[in-house]
C-alpha cells in the first residue's frame, strides 16, 4: 500500500488555490451572454463543445492530487448550484474563486480561519 502524502501550511494552501484557480480561470471565459465555447476532449466518443460551466468543470481533473482537491471544490459549487438553480454555475464557480482567493489570503495574513468560515457562512 502506498504511503499517505500530507501537506501542510502554506504548501497545502498553494496547492488547494492551485486548483481552484485551474477549474475557475476556463471555467470563467464562458461566462456572460458573450462568453467563449469550449471544446472537451472525452476519453469516448466525440468532443462536445459547450457553454455550460458546470459542464465544463466537471470535465476537468489535475493530475496532482491536492490541486485536484481544488478541483473538486469548484466542481461542488458548479453542481451543486445547477442542482438548485438550474443556471449561473460559472459565475458562482468565480464567485467561490474569489472567496478562496481572499480567505487564503487573510489566514496568510494571520486571521483565524474558523472566523473567516463563519463570515463566509453568513455571507452566503
Amino acid at each position: 500500500m502506498p504511503a499517505k502524502i500530507i501537506k501542510y501550511d502554506v504548501e497545502a494552501r498553494k496547492a488547494l488555490l492551485a486548483g481552484v484557480n485551474a477549474v475557475a480561470n476556463v471555467v470563467k471565459i464562458t461566462l456572460g451572454p458573450k462568453g467563449r465555447n469550449v471544446v472537451l476532449d472525452r476519453k469516448f466518443g466525440s468532443p462536445v463543445i459547450t457553454k455550460d460551466g458546470v459542464t465544463v468543470a466537471k470535465e476537468i481533473e489535475l493530475e496532482d492530487p491536492f490541486e485536484n482537491m481544488g478541483a473538486q471544490l469548484c466542481r461542488e459549487v458548479a453542481s451543486n448550484t445547477n442542482d438548485v438553480a438550474g443556471d449561473g454555475t460559472t459565475t458562482a464557480t468565480v464567485l467561490a474563486q474569489a472567496i478562496v482567493k481572499e480567505g487564503l489570503k487573510n489566514v496568510a495574513a494571520g486571521a483565524n480561519p474558523v472566523f473567516i468560515k463563519r463570515g463566509i457562512d453568513k455571507a452566503v
